[in-house]
């Protein structure tokens, strides 16, 4: 990171290229070299279209005013609000010219909540094994405008060959692959949900903007999204298995979209979720920024922690579906009998096949290197002690 910071700040100094810029007119300016500027109110209400640009604008301040971004943050940054507008362009334009991709009938989805870093991902996987259900690749995920032939696969991968070599233990945080069952976080990235920001950047004045935001035009192009990947795959007789920590914020919103869902939601000790949460945080700040406060972030991790358990508290206890609750504990005492408890609880049909499927999901999780993050947090928070 120290070398690519060099370099970087060498080629502006230089005059070899020009630092890149978070203003939102010029992100824009640089998106629609490629994407035509109808698609991006294409498919979308007034409303949506607003949300969107205030929402950069928001994000873009607190960049810029807050995060204190080294040039390598600075690049990323640039590049990913960039990506995100020129998708949004081309969803738009897909959707004029193909308005049946919003129209078709979508089953009701299965949604795993909880918090971070609690056993989302364990549960979503599992539940994504059973060939009943449908799931989210990953390629699909951070690159949701369809294409054909379909090249997503092989971005990602470069994408994912990069990462790896700007963060040596992103592994050791979440279980990647390209055609991977994996979590909406990209969608929800593409409406400028906060949530895969806040990750990465010290914003607290988005954040704050965010959290005290009505979330129903993220979730209106998060279903839009949804509805385009179920059509392109042809799966949208089967339910997803949707899975996102940030559902545990907004999860009225969602449930609002999708009221016929079967909701899972995830439990794990309050420390323990808030030690490897940290851990994760301090991880993708350190790449992006040269100021990096452990402090700030441990105290950070526990308030999000307790206002998404506030918020999903206060959503399921207006919830009338079929509910499950899934302790983390329990499944690593015995995965098998808490599958089928849950299937249990929330209406769902186990089968010999899906149980194979999640034999196999078990076995190829087990030598995975995330399972390396719990003593790398526990070393992390000794440090900090």
């Amino acid at each position: 990171m120290d070398k690519a910071n060099d370099w970087l700040e060498s080629l502006w100094r230089r005059g070899w290229c020009e630092r890149p810029s978070l203003d939102p007119d010029a992100l824009w300016s640089k998106a629609l070299r490629d994407a035509p500027a109808s698609g991006e109110a294409a498919g979308r209400s007034a409303d949506d279209t607003a949300d969107f640009r205030l929402r950069l604008e928001r994000l873009a301040c607190s960049l810029t005013t807050e995060a204190r971004l080294n040039p390598l943050g600075r690049t990323i940054a640039h590049g990913q609000l960039t990506r995100v507008i020129r998708q949004r362009l081309l969803l738009g334009a897909l959707w004029a010219d193909r308005p049946e991709i919003l129209e078709g009938q979508l089953t009701a989805p299965i949604i795993v909540v909880g918090q971070m870093r609690s056993g989302t991902t364990r549960i979503h996987r599992l539940l994504a094994a059973d060939p009943a259900h449908a799931a989210t690749r990953f390629c699909d995920s951070w690159h949701p405008v369809p294409a054909w032939p379909d090249t997503r696969p092989a971005w990602s991968a470069l994408s994912l060959l990069v990462a790896r070599w700007l963060d040596p233990w992103i592994d050791s945080i979440h279980p990647f692959g390209t055609t991977r069952a994996d979590e909406e976080l990209g969608w929800l990235a593409a409406a400028l949900d906060h949530c895969a920001y806040e990750t990465q950047w010290r914003v607290p004045g988005f954040t704050a903007f965010s959290e005290a935001r009505d979330a129903t035009p993220v979730y209106r192009e998060f279903e839009r999204i949804l509805r385009t990947d179920a059509h392109f795959h042809g799966n949208s007789d089967r339910p997803r298995v949707l899975k996102v920590p940030q559902f545990a914020e907004d999860l009225p919103a969602l449930l609002a979209r999708f009221p016929e869902s079967r909701v899972v939601r995830t439990g794990r000790d309050a420390d323990d979720t808030a030690g490897s949460s940290a851990s994760l945080v301090a991880n993708q700040m350190t790449i992006q920024s040269d100021n990096v406060d452990c402090d700030w972030i441990a105290s950070e991790v526990r308030r999000k922690i307790a206002l998404r358990e506030q918020r999903m508290d206060d959503a399921l206890n207006d919830f009338g579906g079929p509910f499950a609750l899934a302790n983390f504990q329990s499944l690593n005492e015995d995965w098998e009998a808490e599958i089928r408890r849950i299937y249990t609880a929330a209406k769902l049909v186990l089968t010999p096949a899906a149980l194979e499927a999640m034999q196999a999901e078990t076995g190829r999780s087990s030598e995975a290197p995330h399972r390396q993050h719990g003593a790398a947090w526990r070393k992390f928070a000794g440090a900090q002690a």
